[in-house]
């Protein structure tokens, strides 16, 4: 008997995790005895969705830490690898990429100077700018978690073959375009509010899970401004800098 195509080893994984039950599965349960008069199907992707969020969070958190880097330091480093060399850009450039503050991104381009893994240095195009150059050793370190990054996400999706990831980020891609696009589809989700997390452009769906979990449960609201507690109704300052603060740019 010849071996199974990539189509029915995916059947055949799909057939044996039908008979398993995860978490998810026990919330509808619970919710579909408690609000029967409610449609649950939503919780079926998102509930999940939010589950791998967070588990990514971790992986991702983890690689970085590996090579002595927080979340926000590799997105400007990652930022600037990608644009090729000389790995430079503007700190205008740099703050729409990673989607925070003017006063943010001058309080990260400080830290990672101070850490020497960028450098600025004038902007031959404008006499009043600057650039912000990754350095050799901000290249070595970002290249190596990155690597290891990769690595951890392979281990996530190691019970998916080929063809399944294909259908799952076509999927998934179809999701994130209104949030891409700012549309109006997407500003729905918060009923069209000023300032919510979920209608910006380059938003990521894992990064939404949280948001998305709330507007299922109907407590859909703004991101704070940094810095802030992180609920509009408890304007306390926040403890962490605002550098520390993890953006929504993904590798």
């Amino acid at each position: 008997m010849g071996s199974l195509t990539d189509e029915e080893q995916a059947d055949e994984r799909a057939g044996a995790d039908a008979r398993r039950r995860d978490e998810v599965d026990d919330l509808i349960t619970a919710w579909r005895s408690q609000r029967p008069d409610l449609d649950v199907e939503p919780l079926q992707v998102l509930s999940r969705v939010s589950r791998l969020a967070r588990h990514l969070d971790i992986a991702r958190r983890g690689a970085f830490a590996a090579h002595g880097l927080e979340s926000w330091e590799f997105d400007v480093l990652s930022a600037l690898r990608r644009a090729g060399p000389p790995f430079q850009l503007t700190p205008g450039a740099l703050l729409r990429a990673t989607l925070v503050t003017s006063g943010t991104m001058t309080n990260r381009i400080d830290r990672l100077t101070d850490s020497g893994l960028v450098y600025r240095e004038p902007d031959p195009r404008d006499r009043r700018g600057v650039l912000v150059t990754l350095s050799d050793r901000g290249r070595d370190v970002v290249d190596s978690a990155f690597t290891d990054l990769l690595d951890r996400e392979q281990a996530l999706l190691a019970r998916l073959g080929p063809a399944e990831r294909q259908a799952l980020s076509a999927l998934l891609r179809t999701l994130l375009i209104p949030f891409d696009e700012g549309g109006a589809s997407a500003a729905k989700l918060c009923g069209s509010r000023r300032g919510g997390g979920l209608v910006g452009p380059r938003h990521r769906l894992l990064h939404h899970a949280p948001q998305l979990a709330e507007w299922l449960s109907g407590t859909c609201r703004a991101s704070p401004p940094c810095p802030g507690s992180g609920t509009a109704s408890s304007p306390q300052r926040s403890t962490r800098s605002c550098a520390d603060r993890p953006s929504p740019q993904m590798a």
